[in-house]
């Protein structure tokens, strides 16, 4: 085999790594290689545009195995089946079992009911789960965190009196009183000694967890990956040794923790997310010394994010959680929730929720993800962004457990004011345009009217207390999206839709750039935008401006033209309309004398599109 493979590639010569460097600096023209082909992650760690065999031989993923410990490719080793989920909110018991009966016959094979502050008893859980075989289908519960132990109970009982098999069960019930802390401020340490009489109710059920971990929640407050990540193990962690702390055996601890991940929109980043945490988790849980390495797998429940989903052009929400359902689903996770894609503004339609769950199935069915395990393993690439991950998400773990653990960095206000910074500076960097949503802050959809949708409100269970009252910092949970969605939604409400009116007139590549730029700069404002072919004077522009009713006219040429253009077109104007306003759609270098010529507004690359939009609508009266 080894001399076949020889013969093979005899005739070939391997590119060494400077070839392959000179190759690209010809392809690039002279362009300045660091900024055009090095990937610079958020992260704080650098990509290069390739890699080579050299560059992963040594990287301690490579020589992994599927289903062998530390898992990083993945708990399985002869398939990559994942849990079709999908959440149910529980106001009548009776129409939420229908529901579940219904979705169970199209797709769905694990439940997660919410339950919210129902008042529990043995009729609900019996009416809810009439007719569905919980030993075939993964199961899951939210309650109230009070009532955690009470439905441990009720499920205990029921599941005893329909005589299942124990092993059978997979599924959970939902105990993370560190993610209220989070989401409210309210201090819920009170009920962490709840959690050992919890495991101990629930230790005959070797597949049902009960200890969560959300860091889903730092996932839709916009926390960067290895935030998540790093923040997810020390969370997990604090857990585990609270448990063992209180005299649970170490490997019935860890089994019953169980991870509740978001799937952001970097694809690659994603996998390798997933790829690292099974890498460190089984390295922390190994630290503890259990009998079995079995302990040391992570199950992870992954979501689709909210933070990237948008109100207007709403479709789009459902390609983001394509892309993200694909990098969960090919880093091996044990379920997926897919989010609708109408979420952000309503609750899911059963036409969003059909979609939703036949993302998945898609997945499944048609391109079988379902059956090889960890595709992703072996590329340089890959590879490569698994281990910088984990060694970014390593060092916060370490940072946090320097302090105290996560319950001590989450009561210093750490963890939030963290998540809370980056959070603050991915919306500037969207208002900057340096972050692009589809349809939001890049190409949106210029004829798209809200038709009466406005945001969801956050749900009471889960909203943020920022209250004076509030014992810690809370995380501030708003969508990338949402700065802009105000912003559209109130120039919908104003009397008059403004009419953006574009002046194009000389060079003809030019013009086309710069009219195509402004049109999406101000239609994510909910302006109407006028293009033109060109003028031939800018008087002829200006008039055809007038008399279409233009609010702002945008001058659209060249940087060397505007010089001719811009003053004559500027004072045509304010004699035809003194009210229209007047931009110039690029940089020019005579923009000083522009301005001196009483020229205030230019747009291009590097303003800041959500401040200029906020101040434009400030000069319409909006």
């Amino acid at each position: 085999m080894a001399d076949s493979k020889e013969r093979l590639f005899a005739d070939f010569t391997a590119p060494t790594r400077q070839e392959w460097r000179d190759k690209i600096e010809v392809d690039l023209k002279g362009a300045d290689y660091e900024k055009k082909m090095v990937w610079r992650t958020n992260e704080g760690f650098s990509m290069q545009p390739f890699y080579l065999k050299e560059d992963v031989d040594q990287l301690p993923t490579v020589n992994a195995l599927p289903g062998e410990f530390p898992y990083v490719r993945g708990n399985k080793k002869d398939n990559n089946v994942w849990y079709v989920r999908q959440n149910i909110v529980v106001n009548d018991p009776k129409e939420a079992n229908a529901k579940a009966l219904d979705i169970l016959n199209k797709g769905v094979d694990s439940l997660g009911f919410r339950l919210g502050h129902m008042e529990l008893s043995a009729e609900l859980i019996e009416t809810l789960l009439d007719g569905i075989r919980c030993d075939i289908v993964e199961v899951s519960f939210r309650v109230c965190q009070r009532h955690v132990l009470e439905l441990a109970d009720l499920l205990v009982a029921y599941f005893e009196k329909q005589g299942y098999d124990k092993e059978k069960i997979v599924g959970g019930i939902g105990f993370d009183p560190i993610e209220r802390m989070l989401m409210k401020g309210k201090d819920t340490t009170m009920l962490l000694p709840d959690m050992p009489k919890l495991v101990e109710k629930l230790k005959d059920f070797p597949n049902l967890r009960c200890v969560m971990v959300h860091s889903d929640l730092l996932n839709n407050s916009g926390a960067y990956v290895y935030q998540e990540l790093g923040y997810a193990l020390a969370w997990g962690k604090e857990y585990l040794e609270q448990l063992v702390n209180a005299g649970v055996d170490v490997d019935l601890a860890a089994k019953k923790i169980k991870f509740y991940m978001g799937i952001g929109g970097n694809y690659f980043m994603e996998i390798a997310k997933f790829r690292a945490a099974r890498l460190l988790w089984a390295q922390i849980v190994k630290q503890y010394e259990p009998k079995c390495d079995c302990a040391c797998k992570m199950c992870i429940n992954a979501a689709t994010s909210t933070y990237n989903m948008t109100l207007f052009d709403s479709y789009v929400n459902m390609l983001r959680s394509q892309t993200e359902t694909m990098s969960a689903a090919l880093a091996g996770v044990h379920s997926v929730v897919v989010t609708p894609f109408d979420a952000p503004y309503e609750v899911p339609t059963e036409f969003a929720e059909r979609i939703a769950r036949n993302q998945q199935l898609l997945l499944k069915e048609e391109c079988h993800f379902d059956k090889i395990v960890d595709v992703s393993g072996g590329s340089y690439f890959v590879e490569e962004l698994t281990v910088a991950i984990a060694k970014e998400a390593w060092k916060l773990f370490l940072a946090v457990e320097e302090e105290g653990g996560f319950l001590a960095a989450v009561k210093a206000g750490t963890i939030q004011n963290a998540i809370n910074s980056t959070d603050a500076a991915r919306h500037a960097n969207v208002g900057k345009r340096k972050e692009f949503l589809l349809g939001t802050n890049q190409f949106p959809n210029f004829t798209e009217t809200s038709e009466g949708k406005a945001p969801s409100p956050v749900c009471c269970d889960c909203v943020a207390t920022h209250t004076s009252d509030a014992d810690v910092p809370a995380l501030k949970t708003s969508r990338l999206a949402s700065d802009f969605e105000t912003l559209r939604l109130t120039t919908e409400k104003a009397a008059k839709q403004p009419i953006a009116f574009m002046l194009t007139i000389g060079n003809l590549a030019m013009r086309q750039a710069r009219a195509q730029f402004s049109c999406n700069f101000l239609a994510a404002a909910g302006y109407k935008v006028i293009d033109n072919l060109g003028f031939p004077t800018v008087e002829e522009g200006v008039e055809a401006a007038v008399k279409a009713g233009a609010d702002i006219v945008v001058l659209c040429s060249s940087d060397d033209e505007y010089a001719d253009y811009g003053i004559p077109a500027f004072n045509a104007l304010k004699a035809a309309d003194p009210k229209a306003i007047f931009i110039i759609a690029g940089a020019p270098a005579c923009s000083e004398d522009l301005k001196a010529a009483g020229i205030e507004n230019f747009i291009h690359v590097r303003v800041d599109q959500l401040k200029t939009l906020k101040e434009l609508n400030a000069k319409l009266g909006i």
